[in-house]
């Protein structure tokens, strides 16, 4: 069972993109193709540069392409309805009942309101979900009518996640328009992504670093 695989799924493929239509009539940043993709890419590099196995950065990668499929029922607890739903998709395609444990697990995991980093998946997993923030994701056209949650995402001009393998950090580094929000607003906002992503990097091993406009925050 592979990404590819995972990615050609039909049942898949409609949940990611009606999902992220619900999403959008309620107003939020878009969790479609462009995110998932990235946030799978994200997952699967940050265990392989820590030195995991290919097969569990893969896993990883997967858990971030279905990560946010729960948005095609609800937003409200849409990380354990993923997960759930996650479970019947992969056992029908034939994935081993251990690798879909530790799939559903991370994406039952990866919401800052309930989520814990339960094992290596889970942890990328929530790195790379919690580090995608960046004004390409705001949908609304109208600057005037932003919420802080428009203004925040659009605020950020460019966005990393770097692994230091030798010094056993991973780094995000923001540059903010602070014109558009400042940047007590982002934390306002983030803080508690930002608790979470400091918990999973310390699950790998690893201390977490926040930048913003080349000052290190955390």
């Amino acid at each position: 069972m592979t990404l590819e695989e995972v990615r050609q799924s039909a049942i898949v493929d409609a949940f990611i993109r009606k999902g992220n239509e619900h999403l959008g009539v309620l107003g939020y940043t878009d969790h479609g193709y462009d995110h998932v993709t990235l946030v799978a890419e994200r997952a699967y590099t940050i265990l392989k540069k820590l030195g995991v196995s290919e097969r569990e950065a893969e896993l990883a990668a997967i858990a971030g392409y279905l990560h946010d499929i729960g948005n095609v029922i609800n937003r409200v607890g849409h990380s354990q309805s993923g997960a759930l739903m996650s479970l019947h998709i992969l056992r029908a395609m034939g994935m081993p009942a251990e690798e879909i444990s530790v799939v559903a697990a991370a994406i039952g995991n990866h919401d800052e309101g309930s989520g814990h980093p339960i094992n290596r998946v889970a942890a990328a997993l929530i790195l790379a979900d919690k580090s995608h923030v960046h004004r390409s994701r705001v949908r609304n056209p109208d600057i005037s009518t932003f919420d802080i949650h428009d203004r925040v995402n659009y605020a950020v001009e460019e966005a990393s996640l770097r692994v230091n393998e030798e010094n056993m950090t991973i780094t995000m580094d923001l540059v903010i328009d602070i014109n558009i929000c400042p940047v007590m607003e982002y934390f306002e906002i983030f803080l508690s992504r930002m608790v979470m992503c400091r918990r999973a990097a310390d699950f790998l091993g690893c201390e977490f670093e926040l930048i913003i406009n080349g000052a290190k925050l955390l």
